[in-house]
């Protein structure tokens, strides 16, 4: 597993550094090789934040934790990534290592108010290729995102474009394409 370390203005001692790169490489044992691993260090509100993306076999997997120590977020946050994993572990067969579950018991670990017009600022683009995926895939994405929609190609209708949006209700929706 390839692991990226970045600071957002701040300065990270290096033990941080090294206790962060130990902790995400225990995660390898449930991504083949080729998975990378992304960690973002920051300070905000002088809580110290910790986010941990990792990006195996088109899937992305990310927790952010912020606490008083930056150790303590960088726990946090492995725990919050292998709680997702072991959740949508059967879901995730096809994506993660055909053995990573198979560990001693030891490893277990309204109105608009009158006014000026509002003019519109796109303020960051994103691009990224958009892979066909069933619905169940995307919903699963969208959840291990932490997001609350996700646009992707529809496998089941010919590549059509697709959006899947969490509900207020806790149901999930979807906006296609009427074409």
């Amino acid at each position: 597993m390839k692991i990226q370390v970045t600071e957002k203005k701040v300065h990270i001692p290096e033990n941080v550094r090294a206790y962060a790169e130990k902790k995400v490489g225990k995660l390898a044992r449930y991504f083949r090789a080729d998975a990378e691993a992304f960690v973002v260090f920051s300070v905000e509100k002088n809580r110290n934040k910790a986010e941990i993306t990792v990006h195996a076999a088109n899937t992305y997997f990310r927790a952010s934790e912020s606490t008083s120590d930056m150790f303590a977020s960088v726990d946090a946050a492995i725990s919050s990534l292998e709680r997702q994993i072991r959740k949508n572990k059967t879901r995730l067969a096809k994506r993660i290592r055909q053995d990573a579950f198979v560990r001693s018991p030891e490893e277990i670990s309204t109105l608009v108010p009158d006014g000026p017009e509002e003019t519109y600022e796109i303020v960051r683009t994103k691009q990224f290729p958009m892979k066909p995926m069933t619905r169940e895939e995307a919903i699963l994405q969208m959840n291990l995102l932490e997001h609350s929609f996700f646009a992707f190609r529809d496998e089941d209708y010919d590549g059509a474009f697709a959006v899947v949006y969490k509900r207020n209700d806790g149901g999930y929706g979807i906006i296609e394409d009427s074409q």
